[in-house]
């Protein structure tokens, strides 16, 4: 402060022919003393003795510089506002002072703790970090500091998991019970909102009995501060800084002291004795030997004489220069290019305050200006403790924090960090490890919404991003996969030609409509012989024909489902079944009236003859065929996409349209295969050593029970599966029919010629 006045006393520039003055008051960081400061400010006319300098202006103070704590600032703000006196503190951050309601006469040239709070939590958010600790000073800067902080925290999602307040006046006992909440705590990152002096306290404490290394994150207040860096378990801390800065000429400046400077000052007094362990004036109640001269400061090595981590002290600069522009807009004018001031006007506290709302000028490089809220814009350097070649401890410069900038250019990191291991590896602190993809959070109970467990997504669903709180249901065309990350597409599945099974149905399917097709030509070539003739020839024909429909019919049911196809798959199924079943229920008439026509006196021949078996056949399936077009007509069966039966596919089957039409049509050829099977237990004992009744009731035996064991297996048979079940029906009664009926005659005609004449046919010996 005092090289600023002097510079500013000796410039030609700013307020020429203007000296300004100053009076030191010492708070020694107590509230009580800082008020005592503040009612001489507003009672007591400023007096200077200066032999060499007489102030332009003697009353009341125009402006206040300090203090360097919040609560100070507080009491001195509460005193001086009503007066109207400005008020500039370089280090006085606590949120609250920017509420104007309260404190209409500060300003700071520190930013405020509400951007430090902020830039705090971003960084805590940078690095991972979502389980934390905290500490704070217990005062205004740290209460007022880390709630703001804990409200940022808060909104990016990061938990505290003690949150301890304490005073380096506080008891012992309660400087333990911190560190041993420190020591037991599962957080590995400890964010301390605390004043150097207050951090020296607990750290002490924590060095007398260590516990693993905690990662540090440091306010503005202490992370700077070269009397904390001695303590090597902050070693890897980072916390926001005041950038460091240069001001030209101030080494030289506190280098070149006098002993009559010296002698002048109290405060380089008491600097000096300390500095050099010796008084300046002999003392009685003192054994201290007296300075002799010999005392060079050149060679002093010391916090006063090191200007290389100017931050603090630049705020100074800054706040003696704002006031000074203040005083210029005001007593000073251009004219002619050239700058006069008023030495003599007199200027009122309101006037300077007024005129620091409108300061606005850059001075090495360094802008000051003030918002709304007397705060400057928010600038900081996020600063590392890193270990030096002699194995202590160094400020490094390793990013930037600017609030000025657009919200994804705000923080930026330069360099590498060191940590608190000596590690480049970013430590964890976090309550519950990230929840992959495929899970969700689960909050434990009782505990902060950081602490949870990872469920797996229910099924069908998923979860596609880390520490997902809910799952996803897939479209309904979709799947997850095994880990429940991504939807796919279902499978669609249907009872294909390219899969096994369809194949082997295929063939069978083939198989039976080739044999019987060589069955007729057998038939055909010996058709004039005694066992082709032997039951109607014509019925056999058609049997066989219907025969080969029934084994076509089932290949209806292969293949990927159309309307037009679960139309034609099911009528065809019901018309050629029972064309097949109306066949053999006219062999089974056929054979009981032909037994009957040899009775003596039976006419029944000229009442069953070939015209009345045609009409037979036709009748039965016109009735077939009728319940078919009115099932088509009213509800056609057609193809759907099945999305119940199973979750993870999807099943392209036919739907039935009319249950009652399908029912129908299975119901009607049941019919006529019980009436037939009746028809041919009456027959089963007619005389003859070929008695088609007895095949035929084999026949239909088998029919029957095929097509009984379907209903319960075609019901819980799921997916593609039915339509297995179906066609595997058709094609056991198809054969079954086949096998029964025409195996044994094909038999004799191929390999029994002999058995081949109407004679054995007759049972005649």
């Amino acid at each position: 402060m005092a090289f600023a006045i002097d510079e500013i006393n000796s410039s030609s520039d700013l307020l020429p022919g203007v000296a300004l003055g100053y009076k030191i008051h010492d708070s020694c960081s107590s509230p009580p003393m800082a008020v005592q400061s503040a009612f001489q400010f507003t009672n007591d006319p400023l007096s200077l003795n200066n032999n060499s300098k007489v102030c332009s202006h003697l009353g009341r103070v125009l402006a206040v510089i300090g203090d360097s704590g919040s609560t100070q600032s507080i009491s001195i703000s509460r005193i001086i506002g009503p007066f109207d006196i400005p008020q500039v503190s370089h280090f006085a951050t606590c949120a609250c002072l920017s509420d104007k309601t309260q404190y209409p006469t500060f300003f700071r040239t520190i930013p405020s703790d509400h951007f430090q709070a902020l830039a705090l939590a971003k960084l805590v958010k940078y690095f991972g970090w979502t389980w934390i600790g905290a500490v704070r000073s217990d005062s205004d800067y740290g209460n007022n500091g880390m709630a703001s902080f804990l409200r940022a925290a808060q909104n990016e999602g990061i938990c505290v998991e003690y949150s301890e307040s304490f005073n380096r006046n506080d008891p012992q006992s309660k400087i333990q019970q911190v560190a041993e909440v420190i020591r037991r705590s599962t957080a590995t990152v400890v964010v301390a909102f605390t004043s150097p002096g207050d951090l020296r306290v607990l750290l002490e404490e924590l060095t007398a009995h260590l516990s693993p290394p905690r990662q540090w994150i440091g306010s503005e207040a202490w992370v700077t501060d070269p009397e904390v860096l001695r303590f090597h378990l902050c070693a890897g801390a980072i916390g926001f800084a005041i950038p460091q800065s240069n001001i030209p000429g101030f080494r030289e400046y506190l280098l070149d002291l006098s002993p009559a400077k010296v002698a002048a000052s109290t405060v380089l007094s008491e600097f000096w004795e300390a500095a050099f362990n010796c008084l300046l004036e002999k003392r009685a109640d003192s054994a201290d030997r007296v300075c002799d001269g010999t005392e060079d400061i050149q060679k002093l090595q010391n916090p006063f004489t090191d200007t290389s981590q100017l931050r603090i002290t630049n705020m100074v600069y800054k706040a003696v220069y704002a006031i000074a522009h203040a005083i210029h807009n005001i007593v000073c004018k251009k004219i002619n290019s050239k700058i006069q001031c008023d030495q003599f006007m007199k200027i009122e506290p309101v006037q300077v305050l007024d005129q620091l709302k409108r300061v606005n000028f850059t001075r090495n490089g360094y802008h000051v200006s003030f918002d709304a809220n007397g705060d400057p814009v928010a600038v900081y350097e996020l600063i590392n403790w890193r270990r030096n070649e002699n194995g202590g401890l160094e400020f490094v410069t390793v990013g930037n924090y600017d609030e000025s900038l657009s919200p994804g250019q705000k923080f930026t990191i330069k360099r590498e960090i060191s940590w608190a291991d000596g590690g480049k590896q970013v430590p964890v602190s976090v309550c519950s490890d990230s929840c992959p993809p495929g899970t969700r959070k689960v909050l434990q109970k009782g505990k902060p919404v950081c602490c949870y467990d990872c469920v797996p997504c229910a099924e069908g669903e998923i979860s596609n991003t880390t520490d997902s709180s809910d799952c996803s249901p897939c479209p309904n065309d979709f799947w997850p996969n095994a880990e429940k990350n991504v939807c796919h597409p279902k499978l669609i599945e249907f009872l294909s030609f390219h899969e096994v099974l369809g194949i082997i149905l295929a063939a069978f399917s083939i198989a039976g409509a080739c044999l019987t097709i060589v069955t007729a030509i057998v038939f055909f070539q010996h058709r004039f012989t005694p066992v082709v003739r032997a039951n109607n020839s014509e019925l056999s024909f058609l049997l066989l024909f219907s025969l080969t429909l029934c084994f076509l019919c089932s290949l209806t049911f292969i293949g990927r489902p159309s309307d037009w196809s679960c139309m034609l798959r099911h009528t065809a199924f019901g018309i050629t079944f029972v064309l097949c079943i109306a066949c053999v229920l006219g062999k089974t008439i056929v054979v009981l009236m032909a037994f009957k026509a040899t009775q003596p006196g039976s006419n029944v021949a000229k009442w069953f003859g070939s015209t009345q078996q045609r009409m037979t056949v036709v009748s039965f399936t016109f009735v077939q065929v009728l319940i078919c077009t009115i099932w088509l007509v009213q509800k056609p069966p057609f193809s759907i996409r099945n999305l119940t039966t199973y979750k993870e596919k999807i099943i392209l089957e036919c739907a039935l349209g009319s249950a009652l039409g399908f029912w129908a049509v299975l119901g009607y050829i049941g019919l006529l295969a019980v009436f037939c099977f009746v028809l041919a237990v009456l027959a089963r004992k007619l005389p003859d050593n070929f008695n088609e009744a007895k095949l035929i009731t084999f026949s239909m035996l088998i029919f029957c029970a095929v097509w009984i064991t379907f209903i319960p297996a075609y019901i819980s048979s799921p997916g593609k599966f039915t339509v297995a079940v179906e066609v595997f029906a058709i094609l056991a009664s198809s054969f079954g029919l086949f096998i029964c009926i025409f195996f044994p005659k094909c038999f004799i005609i191929l390999f029994r010629p002999e058995k081949n004449t109407k004679k054995h046919l007759m049972g005649k010996t």
